[in-house]
C-alpha cells in the first residue's frame, strides 16, 4: 500500500469517528437561537417580590445581585418568565437575546432610598444619571437609577452626569457594550492571573 492509499484510509477513518462522535452527543432541547438563551427559572407572576432570593446571581456574569442591589435589574417578560441581572449592561444582553419575548415590566434598584439593599422601582418611574463620577457596574460609564427627581438632582450636583430616561440609558448601554465587554475581559484576565500567582506562591 503506497503513501497516498494510507492517507486516504486514515482520512476515511477520522471522518467516520467524527461522525460517530457527533451522533453520540444528543442535541440539547434548547439549542438554537434564541431558545438556548431563555431564562431557566420557572414562570412567576410576582417576580419582583423577594427578587434577590429568587434570582441571587446574574445569569450573564455570575455577580451577586444582593451585593449589587443598587444596580440590579429585573426584566419581567409577558409570559411571566423573569431575568434577574446585576446591572443595566446585563439587562441589555437579556433584552437582546430574548427578542421574541415582550417585557411587561422592567425594574431597577432605587438609589433614592437609603440602606444597603435597595428596593426596586419600575424603570418608567426612574431617572438615570449617565456618565457621573459614581463608579459603574459592568461599565466604565456609570448609569445609576433614582426613583425621585430630587435624589437624581442631588446626585448630579455632587457627581456630575446627565439625567436620562430608561430608553436613553438603555441606548447608552448598547453604545458602550463593545468597550465595556473589552474592559470586563481584561479585568477578568487580570483576576485569573493574580489567582494563579497566589496559587504558585503557596
Amino acid at each position: 500500500m503506497d503513501r497516498r492509499d494510507l492517507l486516504k484510509l486514515s482520512l476515511a477513518a477520522g471522518t467516520g469517528l467524527a461522525a460517530r462522535g457527533a451522533q453520540a452527543q444528543p442535541a440539547c432541547a434548547t439549542d438554537g437561537t434564541p431558545a438556548q438563551f431563555v431564562p431557566k427559572r420557572a414562570a412567576d407572576p410576582k417576580a419582583a417580590e423577594n427578587d434577590i432570593e429568587k434570582y441571587p446571581k446574574c445569569p450573564y456574569c455570575g455577580m451577586d445581585r444582593k451585593q449589587y442591589s443598587h444596580s440590579r435589574m429585573l426584566v419581567h417578560y409577558a409570559d411571566d418568565v423573569a431575568d434577574g441581572t446585576c446591572s443595566l449592561h446585563c439587562a441589555a444582553i437579556s433584552l437582546s437575546i430574548n427578542i421574541d419575548r415582550q417585557p411587561k415590566a422592567i425594574y431597577v434598584g432605587d438609589n433614592a432610598v437609603a440602606g444597603d439593599v435597595k428596593p426596586l422601582v419600575e424603570v418608567g418611574k426612574a431617572i438615570f444619571l449617565v456618565g457621573s463620577g459614581i463608579k459603574g457596574v459592568m461599565t466604565r460609564r456609570s448609569k445609576v437609577a433614582y426613583g425621585s427627581a430630587e435624589a437624581a438632582e442631588a446626585a448630579q450636583a455632587a457627581n456630575g452626569g446627565e439625567p436620562a430616561n430608561f430608553d436613553q440609558a438603555l441606548l447608552a448601554a448598547y453604545t458602550d457594550m463593545a468597550a465595556d465587554v473589552a474592559m470586563i475581559r481584561e479585568l477578568r484576565e487580570r483576576y485569573r492571573k493574580r489567582a494563579m500567582e497566589r496559587q504558585h506562591k503557596r
